[in-house]
């Protein structure tokens, strides 16, 4: 099995960087849940902080980078015009074409693309706020509740983000493969 440059791009796209992302939401999400005052020592808390901001920061420089490579590497491929004489599977190195070319996968166009293109730029931006608040916040994590919540609920919307964006991005991958 061998993949082209494109499908190899992809691949570090959406499986190595978002299983990553997955691995780092996990360890920032688990970070978070644990700051209980009445859960940690002081010493407890220090080492918690210290794994709750890097699996943030983490976070937050996956999700810039599958962004960024999702954005200024494969979508200029993916919306590739073809030659106005090519029709039918000569357009295989066109997704965009390929997919509004059939009325069964144009959905997966206009309605997955659309909402990929936009949603997915929402999880590195949320995941930087709270990594930032993270760091900045790191002494009132452990007392201030209403802080931590805050900060699960948006490091969750911004999972949620990077999950629709991947779940477009898988079904697309599948209906037009970008080769």
């Amino acid at each position: 099995m061998s993949l082209t440059f494109k499908e190899s791009l992809t691949a570090l796209h959406g499986l190595i960087l978002g299983a990553a992302f997955l691995l780092a939401f996990t360890g920032g999400f688990a970070g978070l849940w644990g700051f209980r005052s009445d859960w940690l020592t002081s010493d407890g808390a220090k080492a918690a902080v210290r794994k709750t901001m890097l699996s943030t920061w983490t976070m937050a420089a996956l999700a810039w980078a599958t962004v960024l490579i999702g954005t200024y590497a494969l979508y200029p491929w993916y919306r590739a015009k073809p030659p106005a004489d090519m029709t039918g599977i000569q357009l295989q190195g066109y997704p965009r074409s390929v997919l509004l070319a059939n009325v069964g996968t144009a959905g997966w166009h206009e309605l997955g693309m659309e909402w990929k293109e936009h949603i997915a730029w929402l999880a590195p931006i949320l995941a930087t706020t709270v990594a930032f608040v993270v760091t900045r916040q790191r002494r009132q994590l452990l007392h201030n509740t209403r802080l931590r919540r805050a900060l699960l609920f948006l490091f969750a919307v911004s999972f949620f983000c990077a999950a629709v964006a991947g779940f477009f991005g898988a079904f697309i991958n599948k209906a037009a493969p970008l080769r």
